[in-house]
């Protein structure tokens, strides 16, 4: 596993970045897709129908993106992250720390909230008091989901040999991997 400040062994094509929700996957993903001129496709976008409810082609779709060439995603979904993993050369994990991460999560749904934004297909962020009555509001379950990676990465590291890990744990660990790319 690779830290922030070593050499990658290999111009990456097929890139997943790893992190729980609000550790910045999106935005590390955009700013991959421009640095190395690398498509991106969002996983929720293709996950997520109307009404929140998912896309029966989901993993059709998964299947035809790891198929390409070259691409940058997030590493969720655990039924997709096998398609994924198999074809990815470089998986970008960001295990920043939860109070990084609960801050992130909790600021941009308040955002999203007030701002009545669109994300995918439609959907909104629900009504902030949900977050109390949701087991399922995407607070909670970033609370509840926040040590998941801890062992999945790793172990894709020992089933997937071939595949560069680089793991980023601190947000200024993140802009100086992004600044040596």
């Amino acid at each position: 596993m690779l830290a922030a400040d070593d050499d990658l062994p290999a111009d990456p094509r097929r890139v997943l970045v790893a992190g729980t929700s609000g550790a910045g996957k999106t935005t590390l993903t955009q700013q991959l897709s421009e640095r190395l001129d690398l498509p991106r496709t969002e996983l929720d976008a293709l996950f997520h129908g109307p009404g929140w409810t998912p896309r029966p082609g989901f993993l059709d779709d998964v299947r035809e993106l790891a198929a390409g060439d070259a691409w940058v995603t997030e590493w969720q979904y655990p039924d997709a992250r096998p398609i994924l993993a198999d074809r990815a050369d470089l998986l970008v994990w960001l295990d920043l720390p939860f109070r990084v991460t609960l801050r992130r999560i909790s600021r941009r749904t308040v955002v999203r909230r007030a701002r009545r934004t669109e994300l995918w297909h439609g959907n909104r962020e629900p009504p902030l008091h949900t977050v109390l009555t949701d087991t399922e509001h995407v607070i909670r379950w970033a609370i509840r989901g926040r040590h998941v990676l801890r062992d999945a990465v790793p172990a894709l590291g020992r089933t997937h040999p071939d595949l560069t890990v680089v793991r980023l744990s601190t947000p200024r660990e993140v802009e100086r991997w992004l600044a040596r790319l």
